[in-house]
């Protein structure tokens, strides 16, 4: 009889894990349909789902693809060039690209395997959450009846080809599922596990501290359960050294990643009413019965919305509890006391030390600059909240597993939850499936890169140099660039080598101030002062040099070798006829190049250019309109500030500005 128990068991193991990834690629194909696997079909990574990140996946993957193999893994000379990054730090998830770079010469010229990615993650999340699921009910039904909620998690939805790589939560459910297996036989240790925590590095680092707390939790309990304390320990160094090596190898830690976005740990993070706010990125409304709420900052990137129908579910599990047995949740909590002390911090650190409640912030908690510092690793610290996240799902469906007697009751309960959850969540699905078709529609490449300067330029340069900031649409800059076989050190990855940028940028202008140009570079100014001020010495040795106007701003361009090219109206070249325009600086006194306080000084960045236009002028010409020079301050250095006589300069802000010569 024991051994029918066991065979049984097995298949519906078995069965479990085969109708919880059917019901996860059904889920994918019901919103994205076939059309992400199609491997040649990149129309949606060109053209941005949701929001653009999904191109700085994809080209990652392009210029790793054109770099010759080498060691480690996953390094790419063409991006922080010529230092060169690993596309970790583009989310191009180093595993699939490692696998698919040495299948390269047999793939086609056209080559996407992000949809194929995101198919087996949903496919991985429908098996891991029914067999975490199967741990606590014993038939098929129950199990598959709440799977729907771990396959239509919102969290996983707003993340699928958006940052794509992070649709791997399947990586927490399981940690989960295996934390769970491990208190139910008195165990430890599972190659299963093991393999899982090296794993997530080589998709994505933030799914590394997620699991091993799961991990962490399992070791410590046993660890003082059974008072052996060696063998944990043993097991989680060696898992954690094998995971340091795997990330080596993979290239998570070539060179010296220390820039990227300037949020610091508490940018990102979670705000308290993220549970049951459904207010997605760039507008998405993910409930069909709450209304959005506010937040502050980066708190979109945690977003941790639960669905009406979990809600719901967690409100009545609560309150029964509460009323027939509310010695159960203390003894709950002891019994998994290491699990609930990781769930505590994890939560704390995704909350961080600025707390955030709607559009407020209540407290910014004091941190020593050194610890923040060290929290910026994982600067988007509300996603930490994912296992907790995950455990809510679990403690919901076992909740209202375990309520009723009778099995009818239960189904019927299971029912009702999840079919609360689908309709709250349709808005948000609907939305996701509409966004998905129009960035299809939307891949005509370049999309804002139209001005006939980027056909013309294309084949005559080697590198594209990255001269100050982050480019104009940098992300179709990127895709450019590697269609094209040129490298870049422009930073739209989200990490690089800030120091070596730096002083690469810092060799470019001492070679221009010096009149000399690299034939095989294009320059791109991001900022119209520095442009001005570096376009001088090179104006007559042979190079086109002006701004190109495009859909989300403009490029300020030294292009060597192109000065008898014939362009077309979006290219405004330098010359004497070149307009002035305000400098875009503010601080807490000027706004956009308006001084706030009076409205009537205005700033331009200082240049050889500027200074013929302003030295000897009288006035500034505006849309037709003439405004008097009052006075012309340059005692702040790079700045000439000009006071007008005019009630509010800030009519000025992004106008082409002529001057008028004064009369000898």
């Amino acid at each position: 009889m024991k051994n029918m128990r066991i065979v049984a068991d097995k298949r519906t193991n078995r069965l479990l894990l085969l109708y919880g990834a059917l019901l996860g690629a059904v889920a994918f194909l019901c919103i994205f349909g076939l059309s992400p696997l199609d491997v040649t079909n990149d129309a949606f990574c060109r053209g941005g789902y949701i929001e653009k990140d999904i191109q700085q996946h994809y080209a990652g993957w392009l210029f790793y693809r054109q770099s010759s193999l080498s060691f480690p893994l996953c390094v790419t000379q063409s991006i922080n060039a010529p230092q060169g990054l690993s596309i970790a730090y583009t989310d191009s998830i180093p595993l699939f690209a490692a696998f698919f770079r040495v299948l390269s010469p047999l793939l086609p010229s056209t080559f996407q395997y992000f949809g194929w990615f995101t198919l087996l993650c949903f496919m991985a999340q429908g098996a891991a959450g029914a067999r975490l699921l199967g741990l606590f009910m014993n038939d098929l039904l129950a199990p598959l009846l709440g799977d729907l909620l771990f396959v239509f998690s919102p969290i996983l939805w707003e993340r699928a080809l958006r940052h794509t790589s992070l649709a791997a939560q399947f990586f927490v459910v399981t940690a989960l599922y295996y934390y769970f297996l491990g208190r139910r036989s008195g165990r430890y240790c599972f190659w299963g596990v093991f393999v899982l925590n090296i794993l997530t590095i080589t998709i994505h680092p933030y799914f590394v501290p997620m699991t091993y707390a799961v991990t962490f939790a399992l070791l410590l309990e046993y660890a003082v359960a059974h008072r052996q304390y060696l063998r944990p320990l043993l097991w989680l160094l060696a898992d954690l050294a094998l995971t340091v090596a795997v990330g080596w190898v993979f290239g998570l830690f070539y060179g010296t990643a220390t820039g990227g976005s300037d949020a610091l740990y508490g940018y990102f993070a979670m705000n308290l009413n993220s549970l049951w706010n459904p207010a997605g990125v760039n507008g998405v409304d993910w409930s069909f019965c709450l209304p959005t709420q506010n937040q502050v900052s980066g708190n979109y990137d945690a977003f941790a919305y639960l669905g009406f129908g979990v809600l719901a579910g967690a409100a009545v599990c609560l309150a029964v509890v509460l009323f027939r047995a509310p010695q159960k949740l203390p003894a709950l909590f002891r019994r998994h006391w290491a699990l609930c002390l990781v769930c505590v911090i994890l939560t704390a650190f995704a909350i961080s030390h600025v707390i955030t409640a709607n559009g407020v912030t209540l407290v910014t908690l004091p941190l020593p600059s050194s610890l923040i510092k060290l929290f910026s690793i994982f600067r988007s610290g509300g996603r930490l909240f994912w296992p907790v996240y995950y455990l809510i799902f679990l403690a919901v469906c076992v909740g209202l597993e375990r309520l009723p007697k009778r099995r009818s009751v239960v189904i019927a309960a299971l029912t009702v939850l999840a079919v609360l959850q689908l309709v709250d969540l349709a808005p948000g699905l609907v939305q996701r499936r509409v966004a998905f078709a129009r960035a299809q529609e939307q891949a005509a490449f370049p999309t804002s890169m139209t001005s006939n300067f980027w056909q013309q330029a294309a084949d005559r340069y080697t590198t594209i140099a990255s001269m100050d900031g982050l480019q104009t649409d940098a992300l179709h800059l990127a895709l450019y660039a590697a269609d094209l076989s040129m490298a870049t050190n422009d930073p739209f990855a989200a990490r690089y080598d800030a120091t070596t940028l730096d002083e690469q940028r810092a060799t470019y202008r001492n070679e221009l101030a010096a009149g000399t140009l690299r034939s095989d570079t294009l320059y791109l100014f991001s900022e119209e002062g520095a442009f001005l001020q570096a376009v001088e010495p090179v104006k007559d040795s042979g190079a086109w040099c002006g701004r190109i106007d495009g859909a989300d701003g403009s490029w300020y361009v030294i292009a060597p070798g192109m000065a008898d090219c014939t362009l077309d109206a979006a290219c405004i070249p330098y010359d004497e006829n070149y307009p002035l325009r305000l400098a875009e600086y503010t601080d807490a006194l000027w706004n956009k190049g308006v001084l706030d306080s009076t409205k009537q000084t205005v700033c331009f960045a200082d240049s050889p250019f500027t200074r013929r236009k302003l030295e000897n002028a009288q006035a500034i010409i505006a849309n037709g309109q003439t405004y008097q020079i009052l006075k012309v301050d340059d005692s702040d250095p790079g700045w000439l500030m000009v006071t007008l006589d005019i009630q509010d300069a800030t009519i000025l802000w992004g106008q082409e500005l002529e001057t008028i010569p004064c009369k000898n």
